[in-house]
């Protein structure tokens, strides 16, 4: 088969399935599942689009911190508000020392804020024959070089502890003494693995969790060595659970309990899963985006985009003719194909990010304008259709690859300083405008061409004025 027609067939079935990939989908559709691969097929609004809330977090007061440590937080924080189930999260690092997070959709976090800010520090804590309360506040050696064990006392160079409190679930219970340090066997760096499961309790949850082959060999050595004894389970210092040894426990396997509801043993889970804060933060500023106001922006959007592609279409199709009408076509499946990569990767839409669709958009045109001029100087210049076709399109070629690969590396730079600065308004606009540069080229050189070998065909040569215009 002629390869031009090869060439039209991939096109056809490349348009094919960008049309079934953009079709609207409703809420809860199946979409696209390719093994672990899979996506909804909705579109991903942005905050400016969709609504929702932007939070600004910043290291707690007295805190230093490295670019490296911030952002190790802030990507923990994504994981932490992704495994709660938070979808389209962002967060990213905003200067040296701000971390800035939007949440699409959303406009009450105070919950998910609260849950994936902790600082996240798992200890498990030697009680002795003493069982703390779910709640209490206590005092661990932990980071202070002290080789001290259970119920150790405060060294002469310590400093006093004001009195442990108490949740107000648990203010019946007693307390931690205020001089008593516990000592810390191990932290939660180093839990494999953390997973939600039934508790013992009708309806309660507990959290299964499994340790690395280091934390197992501490584990085991413990517990072989305190059966009878408690072992608390501490949070940021707020003991979580105190079981009983009852045996040795060599497999490196454990359940934490609690009587937590299927929530609370998530939060839990997600905290253990994806480690401690490198760095603890706390909320500076935020800022509620209304639903309306994002509506209203995205209509506006979309309708002065139908404008302009109105006239720029209909501006090609008077001056270029049949190679306009071919220009629309390519045009047409472009932005098809675009719209379908934005749904699979997927790409965040916000306005910033439709503007730099737009502006790849012109590219494309600009692309199709080169090789239309060049062709019908060649045609001014006593070629043939199908030489003027060719030669058209060479010669375009070297300022289409100049023009676009300039395009590309403005957008790189853009993307670095958005991600680096914490400017996602840019950084959106620079992922859209890359990828469209990327396939508008594709487009002006494989569709556009394809179209005019196929067309040149059917055309009397003696007749190209009409077609091709002067």
């Amino acid at each position: 088969m002629d390869r031009r027609y090869v060439n039209l067939i991939l096109i056809l079935i490349i348009l094919a399935a960008a049309v079934w990939v953009d079709l609207p989908r409703a809420e809860g559709s199946p979409g696209l599942t390719i093994g672990n691969f899979h996506r909804t097929l909705n579109p991903v609004l942005g905050l400016d689009l969709r609504g929702g809330l932007q939070v600004l977090l910043a290291p707690q007061a007295g805190v230093t911190v490295d670019a490296q440590a911030l952002a190790d937080t802030s990507k923990i924080l994504e994981n932490r508000a992704n495994g709660l189930g938070v979808n389209e999260v962002v967060f990213q690092v905003a200067g040296d020392k701000y971390i800035l997070a939007e949440f699409p959709g959303l406009t009450n976090t105070n919950e998910v804020i609260a849950s994936i800010k902790q600082t996240g520090l798992l200890e498990f804590i030697d009680a002795g024959t003493t069982q703390l309360a779910p709640g209490t506040i206590v005092v661990t050696d932990y980071g202070q070089n002290s080789n001290s064990g259970a119920d150790a006392t405060a060294t002469p160079g310590a400093t006093s502890t004001p009195a442990a409190t108490t949740t107000p679930e648990a203010s019946a219970t007693p307390t931690a003494a205020p001089e008593t340090i516990y000592h810390t066997v191990m932290t939660g760096a180093d839990i494999k693995s953390a997973v939600v499961e039934a508790g013992q309790t009708l309806g309660g949850f507990a959290v299964g969790f499994e340790l690395n082959p280091e934390g197992a060999a501490i584990f085991n050595t413990h517990t072989s060595q305190n059966v009878g004894k408690y072992l608390a389970i501490v949070l940021d210092k707020r003991v979580i659970s105190c079981p009983v040894i009852d045996s040795a426990i060599p497999d490196g396997q454990g359940q934490i309990s609690g009587s937590f509801t299927s929530e609370e043993a998530n939060n839990l889970a997600v905290t253990l899963r994806y480690g401690g804060l490198k760095v603890p933060v706390e909320v500076v500023e935020s800022k509620v985006v209304g639903p309306t106001l994002g509506s209203d922006s995205l209509s506006k959007s979309l309708t002065a985009g139908i404008i302009g592609f109105a006239i720029v279409f209909l501006f090609m199709l008077i001056y270029y003719r049949l190679p306009g009408a071919m220009a629309v076509i390519s045009i047409s499946i472009y932005a098809a194909v675009v719209f379908a990569l934005y749904k699979l990767i997927p790409v965040t839409l916000t306005l910033p990010g439709i503007a730099g669709f737009l502006l790849s958009t012109g590219g494309a045109l600009d692309a199709n304008i080169l090789i239309f001029e060049r062709m019908k100087e060649e045609l001014r210049n006593g070629r043939n259709l199908r030489q003027a076709v060719e030669l058209g399109w060479t010669r375009a070629w070297p300022s289409i690859r100049d023009s676009n690969i300039a395009t590309l590396i403005t957008s790189i730079i853009l993307f670095w300083f958005g991600s680096t600065f914490g400017a996602s308004i840019v950084q959106g606009f620079a992922l859209t405008l890359m990828l469209g540069v990327v396939i508008s080229v594709l487009a002006a050189v494989f569709i556009t061409r394809t179209f005019l070998r196929i067309s040149v065909e059917f055309i009397n040569p003696a007749s190209h004025e009409k077609w091709f215009g002067a």
